[in-house]
């Protein structure tokens, strides 16, 4: 039995790795796709969403069946809940993904945009932060993980001057709304992202100390 459990829990961590792997990829082809107007790229990026959207299902299925015929308890047990949570989370990332594509494609259709500056240096942000909690995970880093947690308000405040930026753009140029507000929408699915980004961190330090941080603030 523990050795079938053991096997099971190794075959798990390579699962959620690989989902991590495509929704790492989706996001950083949806930002590149975003600053250089690559709307091929951008359309790339909405298909892969399928293959992200597989390989949850089977995740999800995969920890109900360890549940279900190993009934694991302690360290393994919070590993199945932490990666269950995860899957979810990367599954999220990967439609916000999806999400940026889609308005790449509607900014490019439309009159010339510039981006905020702040959106190049927030998505950036955010990718360090998927990066940095995904290798959280694999090394099953709780001090990385608490690290991830600390860089989200960085993100939110970028967040918060591209809408001041994009509220003052409408009031000048009205004509350029749409772009606008698309621009604001691409933000708030960065803002996103770099919550998931903390959510999955939150689950190492659960995972690998068994203690909620969730809700709690940053020390």
């Amino acid at each position: 039995m523990t050795k079938h459990i053991e096997r099971q829990i190794a075959s798990l961590k390579e699962r959620i790795l690989r989902v991590g792997t495509l929704v790492e990829e989706a996001i950083s082809k949806s930002i590149t796709a975003l600053i250089n107007r690559d709307v091929a790229l951008a359309q790339r990026v909405m298909a892969s969403d399928e293959e992200i959207d597989r390989m949850e299902v089977e995740v999800e299925e995969e920890c109900l069946k360890i549940l279900a015929l190993y009934q694991p308890v302690a360290a393994d047990l919070r590993l199945v809940v932490a990666v269950l949570k995860i899957n979810n989370d990367l599954e999220r990332m990967g439609d916000l993904a999806k999400n940026i594509a889609k308005r790449v494609a509607q900014l490019a259709a439309g009159k010339a945009y510039e981006l905020p500056p702040e959106i190049r240096v927030m998505a950036m942000q955010a990718q360090d932060m998927v990066k940095q909690c995904l290798d959280a995970v694999v090394n099953g880093d709780p001090t990385l993980a608490r690290q991830v947690r600390e860089e989200d308000d960085a993100v939110d405040a970028a967040r918060q001057k591209i809408q001041r930026r994009v509220m003052q753009g409408i009031k000048d140029d009205p004509d350029n709304v749409e772009s606008l507000l698309r621009i604001n929408s691409v933000s708030k699915h960065i803002e996103r992202i770099a919550d998931m980004a903390t959510n999955i961190a939150e689950d190492v330090v659960y995972m690998v100390e068994g203690d909620i941080v969730r809700h709690r603030a940053t020390d």
